[in-house]
């Protein structure tokens, strides 16, 4: 029997401010339904008998089974919705528990953080259907259900060539961990969560970096444009931002190019963790403010290499076709002539 397959869509994602203080287009449910069924054509084509997916009140995901002509059975989780970040994580921790192989999401950034906060070891394909998309990808449905397919059914050499291991930043209150992002954490100058995301880019006060992303919009793309950044993804980056440093343009937002001065950065090595010295503020995690931070309070943040499995589309189908995965019917030779 093929292994279970998850799918947690966020209907909020694409839909934030930013659509109005920048230039962002709306990222509408329908063709969030729209992939959700090429993913569920995906993963039938190769057998997958069985999806979880959650619920919510656009029912995107009922929405898709009813409309794809597929074999396979799928299963709303039963859950009280909160319509927030929680239902994402509740709804892979529930998935988790009942054993599927990979979970498919459709999301931001922020979307991809509140799975992790759940989906414990659990492969993840992630998406890009949100606003800051440092961490999901555009990626076609149909090849995102048929690479969660061959991971969730275990297919050998799958997992080795095309599952890795992400990094996060573990923010920590006091020497005690209060919280974690996948991306960046800003240091931002309000007392207030307020809409949550930033928009006023006077207001960022230091960047910290799980990497840096030269190809992304958002915070993540402050260290990616300085000179040297982008030679070594192997490390993250801490930036501090301030008059009288050196001028960067960088896309923070859709259609938002604007000029940033970066007074000092460095790198930031896995295991390690510094202290912000920014207060008071609003930390924001992986593009939203979450986290206000009080005079007198010690905050740190760290890199550490204990965040979720990620599935590398390409990496996984290109090691499912060697496993033969592809071939039906007569067996297929190479031809050289």
């Amino acid at each position: 029997m093929s292994a279970a397959v998850g799918i947690i869509a966020n209907p909020a994602s694409g839909k934030d401010i930013r659509r109005l203080v920048a230039h962002g287009s709306v990222f509408d449910n329908n063709e969030k339904i729209n992939i959700i069924e090429r993913v569920l054509l995906g993963l039938d084509a190769l057998g997958t008998e069985r999806v979880l997916a959650m619920p919510d009140i656009a029912g995107l995901a009922r929405h898709a089974r009813d409309r794809a002509k597929i074999r396979l059975a799928v299963e709303l989780l039963d859950f009280p919705l909160k319509n927030k970040a929680d239902d994402s994580t509740r709804a892979a921790r529930l998935m988790a528990e009942a054993g599927v192989g990979c979970i498919v999401t459709l999301g931001g950034d922020g979307t991809n953080r509140a799975v992790a906060k759940g989906c414990g070891y659990v492969p993840l394909v992630p998406i890009s259907t949100g606003t800051n998309n440092a961490f999901p990808v555009m990626i076609e449905g149909t090849l995102a259900g048929l690479a969660a397919a061959v991971v969730a059914r275990r297919v050998p050499g799958v997992r080795e060539a095309g599952v890795r291991l992400a990094r996060r930043l573990d923010v920590y209150r006091d020497d005690t961990f209060i919280d974690f992002a996948l991306v960046d954490v800003v240091a931002y100058a309000e007392r207030f969560a307020g809409s949550g995301a930033m928009w006023d880019p006077a207001k960022i006060k230091a960047v910290v970096l799980s990497a840096p992303h030269p190809g992304t919009i958002g915070a993540s793309a402050i260290g990616g444009y300085l000179p040297t950044a982008p030679t070594n993804g192997e490390q993250g980056m801490w930036l501090e931002l301030g008059p009288g440093g050196q001028q960067i343009l960088a896309p923070i937002a859709p259609g938002l190019v604007t000029r940033l001065s970066i007074q000092s950065w460095r790198w930031l090595h896995v295991g390690e963790r510094d202290t912000l010295n920014h207060a008071p503020a609003v930390l924001a995690l992986d593009g939203e403010r979450e986290l206000p931070i009080k005079p007198g309070e010690r905050i740190e943040i760290g890199l550490s290499q204990n965040g979720p499995h990620v599935v590398n589309v390409a990496a996984a189908l290109a090691a499912a076709s060697r496993a033969g995965v592809f071939v039906t019917g007569k067996e297929v030779s190479a031809n050289n002539e």
